[in-house]
């Protein structure tokens, strides 16, 4: 294992200028490829505190044996010469983008004597033109057969157009004019380009044209009384007209823009792009990328948009990029668009608007393609039986942890303080199985996580006493169970924070005299609440939390439960009672499993804590308003929508409530009035 210290340059050796350098590793393989204004001041970062870089850099690092570089003149050539060399070496530390699906895309095949449209996938060939992607190959097909009727060119196989060739009858598309037929030449070469160009001119957004044209030919033949072909010519109008309301439009008719955005975690980032050509949604894709370290968005979009572009025809660039944060040379970055495009190239990020409205809206499709993502690496069991071999193997367990419970507190300055319990079980979430915690303790989340633990394995205890697998349990006092509020510490608890668990309110089956199993309380025929021990308990912070969760299962006993930590920053797994972290990798399994369960607690602890939050607020602000009870105190805020908005309104305003009568409606007024704002 080498260490940067063995590698590091003399001082004063690097450069000050631009340029872009190489790690290697001790076989001369180029491991990660950089770009850096100042040489002198990017390298030196990575060898003054080694302690202090991301895990993922120090990876880097410790496996590098070398760094090079190379001087350019300008930003702009650094930016090329560093797509150039990823492209080349595909070094294993950078970031790769790779699509979450092969989107279809409309190609025409100019590089061809008679050129052909078709629906292609996979990588790009010379001589062809390409509009989309889209998402779906049957959209392709329609907009196809609609055009066709305008632009009759050849949408047939090789094979197909040989053989009609050699018989000379063409196929049925030539026969009801939705081509041209030139494989039996009605139609010369030159004349089948025209019609060709004259298609991808169409798809590329230069529309007005061909309908003037056609609308214009249309009044004439009817002018001329040739009605049968004025007929034809408002059907190849509605036809063309009906193709391009299958495009949304969103934006104004001059406009040419790719809009770009992002939707991420801390170990990987989906991108979605909307192709707007002429104000309309030309078409849309998707990409999923694992991140390398603490990669901000900034630096996600220039990696993304360098290899977007690097090797994009001229004509693929759009005018305008509009991007969810400015990459950190944007200038530079824009000025090689520009050379590669020919014409200038704007990257801009939208304020307010139609544009602002439109990234907004492709935003919600990314965010979407990365919980699909998630959802499809989750469903797979290979992927997710490797996930828990991984954790036993990191955590020295004697068994995959088949069952794993997640614990995270939720407060907002030590006020309402709430807890969390999420259930994973065969890597899978368990939402009949998550509970929620009313905290007690109010000496921060240390104690708050001793006492949820604490509470949660009182209650497996007892319910195991009960059904006599112990002798005797631990005492627990009333209200030990979560939620704290009813009587016999029952938890509540469902995947959105509302109802009880489910199979909770199921009846046994009628008919049946079977003895109840140990988990099902025999009174109810109801899983009992806490019957289920996990093999690993995981809590949301760092080695202080995992002590305080294994310490409250020391003092009841319960030895035979795995505890870690997760911390979020630099996701470090902490054992209890180890001085330094478990660092898993980046692109483990394992690594994935753990984060989705601390994100997952950490979504169900906010819930509640913004529900009782809430609640606290509403009932704060107007209890002590005399003669108002729940029912009228239900309906001020149904009819205002809060109580900001109900601290703003008039004594005549709030006597529009029904059951709210003149002098309520002052003593209202009165109490809110007087109230510092919350």
């Amino acid at each position: 294992m080498h260490g940067p210290a063995s590698f590091r340059p003399k001082p004063g050796s690097i450069p000050e200028s631009p340029g872009v350098y190489r790690f290697r590793d001790a076989g001369g393989r180029v491991i990660y490829v950089g770009k850096a204004k100042s040489l002198r001041q990017r390298l030196n970062s990575y060898f003054a505190d080694f302690a202090g870089l991301h895990p993922r850099t120090q990876s880097m690092l410790t496996t590098a044996a070398g760094v090079d570089w190379t001087v350019v003149g300008t930003e702009v050539e650094a930016l090329q010469l560093e797509y150039s060399w990823i492209k080349e070496y595909d070094p294993r530390f950078n970031v790769k983008y790779r699509d979450d699906k092969s989107y279809p895309y409309l190609a025409v095949t100019m590089g061809e004597e008679f050129p052909r449209v078709q629906v292609l996938r996979g990588a790009k060939r010379k001589g062809t033109r390409y509009f989309g992607p889209y998402s779906h190959a049957w959209a392709i097909r329609e907009t196809v057969d609609l055009l066709l009727r305008v632009f009759p060119i050849r949408s047939c196989s090789s094979g197909v157009f040989r053989r009609a060739a050699q018989i000379g009858r063409p196929c049925l598309l030539g026969y009801i004019d939705k081509c041209s037929a030139p494989c039996v030449s009605r139609v010369t070469a030159a004349e089948h380009r025209a019609l060709a160009e004259d298609f991808c001119d169409f798809m590329a957004g230069n529309t007005g044209r061909f309908i003037r044209r056609l609308e214009t030919e249309m009044r004439q033949a009817a002018a001329e009384e040739e009605f049968e072909r004025a007929a034809r010519l408002r059907d190849d109008v509605q036809a063309l007209q009906r193709a391009l309301e299958k495009q949304a439009v969103v934006l104004g008719e001059n406009i040419d823009c790719d809009v770009v955005a992002l939707a991420d975690d801390p170990l990987e980032a989906a991108v979605q792009v909307f192709y707007v050509r002429a104000g309309r949604v030309r078409g849309q894709r998707g990409w999923v990328v694992d991140k390398v370290g603490e990669t901000g968005p900034g630096e996600l979009v220039e990696n993304f948009l360098l290899q977007m572009y690097g090797e994009a025809a001229p004509e693929a660039l759009p005018r305008e990029v509009l991007v969810p944060a400015l990459p950190p040379d944007a200038g530079a970055l824009a000025e090689l668009l520009s050379e590669r495009r020919g014409a200038r190239v704007e990257i801009r990020v939208p304020q307010r608007g139609d544009k602002k409205a439109l990234m907004e809206t492709v935003e919600r499709n990314a965010k979407e393609s990365l919980n699909q993502h998630r959802i499809r690496r989750a469903g797979d069991l290979t992927t997710r039986s490797r996930a828990l071999q991984e954790i036993a193997d990191a955590l020295d367990l004697d068994q995959a942890p088949l069952r794993i419970e997640c614990y995270d507190v939720s407060h907002l300055q030590g006020t309402n303080v709430v807890a969390s319990m999420v259930v994973f079980e065969d890597g899978l979430a368990r939402k009949s199985e998550y509970r929620r915690f009313s905290v007690r303790s109010t000496e921060g989340d240390v104690a708050s996580i001793h006492e949820v633990v604490s509470r949660r394995f009182k209650r497996y205890l007892e319910e195991r006493s009960a059904t006599g697998e112990l002798d005797t349990g631990p005492e627990a006092g009333p209200g030990d169970g979560a939620d704290g509020g009813t009587a016999a510490g029952a938890a509540v608890g469902t995947a959105d924070g509302t109802g009880t668990p489910g199979g909770a309110d199921a009846d046994p089956e009628p008919g049946l005299d079977l003895d109840p199993a140990p988990d099902i309380d025999p009174e109810t025929g109801r899983p009992r609440k806490f019957a289920y021990p996990p093999n690993l308990v995981v809590v949301d912070g760092g080695p202080a939390q995992a002590a305080a969760a294994r310490r409250a299962l020391d003092e009841l006993g319960v030895d035979d439960v795995a505890v870690c930590g997760l911390a979020k920053r630099l996701e470090e797994v902490w054992l209890p009672g180890e001085d330094l972290p478990v660092i898993l990798p980046r692109s483990s399994e394992a690594l994935y499993l753990l984060q989705r369960v601390r994100d997952e607690a950490h979504r169900f602890a906010i819930a509640y804590h913004r529900s009782k939050r809430s609640k606290s607020v509403r009932e704060s602000a107007l209890d002590g308003v005399p003669g108002l009870g729940p029912a009228r105190r239900q309906a001020l805020i149904k009819h205002f929508g809060s109580v900001k908005r109900l601290r703003e309104a008039t004594a005549a305003e709030v006597r529009e409530v029904p059951g709210i009568g003149p002098a309520t409606a002052e003593a209202i007024v009165s109490a809110l009035k007087g109230e510092n704002p919350t």
